[in-house]
């Protein structure tokens, strides 16, 4: 019966996407990104005959959790083609040329005739989920052809289906996992209470995935002229309810300190709608020089693609996201080490939570209550920066430990 149902959700979904489709774009790159994919996965996959690892994210988020993985899966095994799977356009469009995989495409619709088609022309001989993926038929069109399952970097909560006395339908579904590797020990008991003892506590490949990016990072000189030696908070993925509270603290803020805010989405016309609330100075990156930069207050980024290199210049750093639309990564920033601002709703940020608790980063309500945290952390931060950077050195290796499990699979099913 809830097979029957699941399956009915999933057509009513793509219905409404259908729907929707004409008027939003995101819908139709969904939609679109799906035409005629038995087609042109075939074409991408024709000709070789090489084993298939599958790599499988909802999004971009999930995409850079993943990463380290697949490219240590890449250096350790070359001769496995890598076919890369996104369900949202967030992902597919931002990495479709995506190096280190040979093949990238949308996941087809999890209806039983898409999952089994899709299994069958793939191949796969080890697929791996990351995070939240429990798709019903291609775990059961997998298990139906031998194929091992991991899933990483996973996260578990007691209010979860899978808890619930009336969710043996989800339950069923950890069963088809090779392994589940978990960020937690909370995870590992919940698991093992329903009796799932395949598991591994092994982190979060995210703290792996910003130490190759701090590592990595790029100069950015206009960035550096406007900090001009000075006290810099870098506003990292800022969304409207994020500069109702900011806008009011940098005009009431009588210290001196600089500004970069980068924008979750890059809209003209908000930006400029937020430089004419500020009574500081302010210029857009796009407009500025290294000659110009310092002479502003504020600089606004207008272009995707240099937060994570942005971080290096930061003194403190404000992630946007956590009043209303999912808190962003506050890893980036805590890898260079500086105290970390956000909103109240983090608690189903694990990483968020811990640095709470290690007094690293500070959550706020109001435009006052920055003003007062963000005061006790002026003339005092190395603390909460050597807080924050010890936090990510202790949890880097998630990535080794999925990889020896890896090892394992492919030693034992000789893959």
């Amino acid at each position: 019966m809830f097979s029957g149902l699941y399956n009915t959700g999933i057509l009513a979904y793509q219905f409404l996407l259908r729907l929707v489709a004409p008027f939003n774009p995101k819908a139709r790159q969904w939609i679109n990104g799906r035409r005629n994919w038995t087609d042109a996965l075939s074409k991408k996959l024709s000709g070789n005959t090489s084993p298939v690892a599958w790599f499988h994210a909802a999004s971009l988020g999930e995409f850079e959790q993943g990463r380290p993985v697949i490219e240590a899966f890449r250096a350790q095994y070359p001769d496995y083609r890598i076919l890369l799977t996104f369900f949202s356009p967030s992902g597919y469009e931002v990495q479709k040329n995506y190096k280190d995989a040979d093949c990238i495409m949308y996941l087809p619709a999890d209806t039983p005739s898409n999952a089994q088609q899709f299994v069958s022309l793939v191949k796969p001989k080890l697929v791996f989920f990351i995070k939240y993926e429990f798709w019903h038929n291609y775990l059961n069109a997998l298990q139906a052809n031998h194929v091992p399952i991991l899933l990483f970097s996973a996260i578990f909560r007691p209010n979860q289906l899978f808890f619930k006395p009336y969710g043996s339908f989800y339950r069923n579904l950890l069963a088809h996992f090779a392994h589940i590797l978990v960020q937690n020990q909370e995870s590992v008991e919940l698991l093992k209470a329903i009796h799932v003892n395949n598991v591994t506590l092994a982190g979060d490949t995210r703290f792996d995935r910003v130490a190759q990016v701090a590592s990595a990072k790029q100069e950015i000189p206009i960035a550096r002229a406007f900090k001009d030696s000075q006290p810099l908070l870098v506003v990292g993925s800022a969304w409207p309810d994020d500069m109702n509270v900011l806008i009011p603290f940098v005009n009431g803020f009588d210290k001196s300190l600089k500004v970069i805010i980068a924008p979750h989405e890059i809209n003209d016309a908000e930006i400029e709608q937020w430089r004419r609330q500020l009574t500081k100075s302010s210029i857009r990156f796009s407009q500025a020089t290294e000659t110009t930069a310092p002479n502003a207050d504020v600089l606004f980024i207008d272009n995707i693609g240099m937060l994570s290199s942005l971080y290096q210049y930061g003194n403190f750093a404000f992630i946007g996201g956590a009043f209303k639309q999912g808190l962003h990564n506050v890893l980036e920033p805590a890898t260079f080490g500086m105290p970390i601002f956000f909103g109240p709703d983090y608690s189903k940020f694990q990483e968020a939570v811990d640095l709470v608790d290690e007094e690293a980063a500070f959550p706020v309500n109001t435009a006052d209550e920055l003003m007062a945290t963000f005061n006790s952390q002026y003339e005092n931060s190395l603390l909460a920066a050597q807080r924050s950077r010890n936090y990510v050195q202790r949890n880097i290796g998630a990535t080794a430990q999925v990889m020896k499990v890896v090892k394992h699979l492919v030693s034992e099913r000789e893959i």
